[in-house]
């Protein structure tokens, strides 16, 4: 572990020590982040498959989760895991990320797949609209989500990550699933 580096949380420096070997991707260099996209692009070979939640709590405010990784909002999901179907791995990144379950899954809200939306790798991204209950859990990884928060539609951040705010502006429209 370097002991030069510090991952920071809610603007502080972490004491963790698993979180300061963990650098955020707004730090790395582009060339560092350019050099790992081809390395993953020839790794994988294939997009990878994901979930996103476009999830609204009782209330009617929106559920964003703090990734650790950038600093910003962000819907909350993550990547589809061998034999799983997308209720099965929304309701799992749920519980883990946010602290929260599904109590209607209302349908997909679209489907993402720009190459350039994500640095890390080529995903495509499924969106589910959803509802949720109140969140009643920390994250369970402090390394990927550092914060959970319920936005009413006048609070909500203007930049998400990784593209993320097309993705909520398709699930507030009410208008048929975006296909991109």
């Amino acid at each position: 572990m370097h002991r030069g580096l510090r991952c920071f949380r809610r603007g502080r420096p972490s004491r963790t020590w698993y979180a300061r070997s963990v650098i955020p991707i707004r730090l790395l260099p582009k060339s560092v982040m350019t050099i790992l996209r081809e390395a993953a692009r020839h790794a994988l070979k294939r997009p990878v498959v994901g979930v996103c939640a476009a999830a609204t709590a009782p209330d009617g405010r929106w559920l964003l989760i703090r990734r650790a990784d950038t600093g910003t909002w962000a819907l909350p999901g993550g990547t589809v895991e061998w034999g799983e179907r997308l209720p099965t791995c929304l309701e799992r990144e749920l519980w883990e990320e946010a602290g929260t379950k599904v109590v209607a899954l209302r349908g997909i809200a679209g489907v993402y797949s720009e190459p350039s939306r994500d640095p890390r790798f080529h995903a495509v991204t499924v969106v589910l609209r959803c509802d949720v209950a109140v969140p009643e859990a920390p994250p369970k990884n402090p390394l990927e989500v550092t914060e959970v928060g319920l936005f009413a539609d006048h609070e909500l951040p203007d930049t998400l990550a990784f593209g993320m705010e097309e993705m909520l502006r398709g699930a507030r429209s009410g208008l048929p699933p975006v296909l991109e």
